[in-house]
């Protein structure tokens, strides 16, 4: 007999893959952003300053993309 209900486990592997295939791009324009303004002679600091942001919203859309952002709060008719 097979139970019904989720185990933690089954989902984790697609969608952390799924998660990072969605915010890779993000990532690699980012990162290319800043190795364009240190090609272009920028102060190393201040091509480095921009960094920080662009991990945290990576980060930021890896998590809503991998807990499901797009399925919303449990309502009276789920």
């Amino acid at each position: 007999m097979e139970s019904s209900v989720p185990r933690p486990g089954d989902r984790d592997g697609g969608d952390r893959r799924r998660a990072a295939a969605s915010v890779a791009p993000f990532l690699a324009l980012g990162l290319a952003n800043v190795l364009v303004l240190l090609w272009w002679g920028l102060d190393p600091l201040w091509a480095f300053m921009i960094l920080p942001p662009i991990l945290a919203i990576t980060a930021i859309g890896w998590v809503a993309v991998r807990y499901g952002f797009h399925e919303g709060p449990p309502g009276p008719n789920t």
